[in-house]
């Protein structure tokens, strides 16, 4: 694998940067983004070709990674379903048996799921390899990257997989990486949350919230947020971490689906998505999802 040839579709903020670790790795790409300007950006990066059309990767790639925002978009690229497609048919009807589609986004699980199936009838692997980390774990390749499929699947995606994160867990079978992932960034998103009505409410009492955050880090109450997020992008006003509060509130969506449709308790996850969906609609189109701490704040 490491000396063929890798398709990937998909060249926003997080897709750049996977690329240049691809290349780095020794791997060559050839891309392809409807968005023009995200091929310019690579278009001088040694081993990197640039795809006039996306049915130029079933040609000579072995496996093609898909970074795509959500399912509606990879079904609509795999099978020719609304609300666009590639081609007439899709992309699966122009793959090769023998190839290998590795999902990177954050699809629904369940759909990933069937979307396996439905490839492995025409001889076509699938993985699901969704990561956590965001655009600074993107740029240094020390992502942490959830792998769900079949073990032979999973053992040929691997060297792409390396090239990319840190941390490879492979959860189960097909759609088990995009359910962990899911999962994960609700528990994320939940305890940002739980983070700023803290601070808010230690703030209205007097207390400055930079020194409860420290507390917070040097007890219990510690979490990614508090750690990463509180000083860099929320009290200091920038709200510019790189991962917008739309995405949060998507992932925190198929969470809360997945949940439902497992039968299990989740009257929480409901409630959180509850905030995050009033918190898009109250702050600025394209805010950080660091903005929640803005929104808690002064919901008016």
């Amino acid at each position: 694998m490491a000396a063929a040839t890798v398709g990937f579709i998909g060249l926003g903020q997080m897709g750049v940067p996977m690329v240049r670790n691809l290349l780095r790795a020794g791997i060559a790409v050839l891309g392809f983004d409807l968005n023009p300007q995200a091929l310019a950006v690579l278009a001088d990066a040694p081993g990197f070709a640039a795809a006039g059309e996306v049915a130029q990767l079933t040609q000579d790639c072995p496996a093609l990674v898909l970074m795509l925002p959500d399912s509606r978009i990879v079904d609509a690229l795999l099978w020719g379903e609304p609300p666009a497609a590639a081609s007439a048919a899709g992309l699966a009807a122009l793959l090769k048996p023998g190839q290998l589609l590795i999902d990177m986004g954050s699809s629904d699980p369940v759909c990933s799921r069937d979307n396996a199936a439905r490839l492995a009838a025409l001889g076509i692997g699938f993985v699901d390899a969704p990561v956590s980390g965001g655009v600074r774990r993107a740029v240094d390749a020390s992502l942490a990257i959830m792998i769900g499929g079949e073990p032979a699947a999973v053992e040929q995606a691997w060297p792409v997989l390396q090239a990319l994160g840190k941390t490879l867990v492979h959860v189960g079978s097909a759609g088990a990486g995009h359910a962990v992932k899911a999962l994960n960034n609700y528990v994320s998103a939940s305890g940002l949350l739980a983070v700023c009505e803290a601070l808010v409410a230690a703030e209205k009492f007097g207390i400055d919230p930079k020194l409860v955050n420290q507390v917070f880090n040097a007890s219990t109450g510690k979490n990614n947020t508090t750690e990463h997020k509180v000083e860099s992008f929320m009290l200091s006003g920038g709200f510019n971490s790189g991962f917008s509060l739309a995405l949060m509130r998507k992932d925190l969506q198929t969470a809360q689906g997945f949940i439902a449709r497992m039968g299990t308790p989740g009257g929480f996850a409901a409630h959180c998505l509850q905030t995050w969906v009033a918190a898009e609609a109250g702050l600025a189109r394209g805010a950080d999802h660091t903005a929640m701490f803005k929104f808690v704040r002064d919901p008016e």
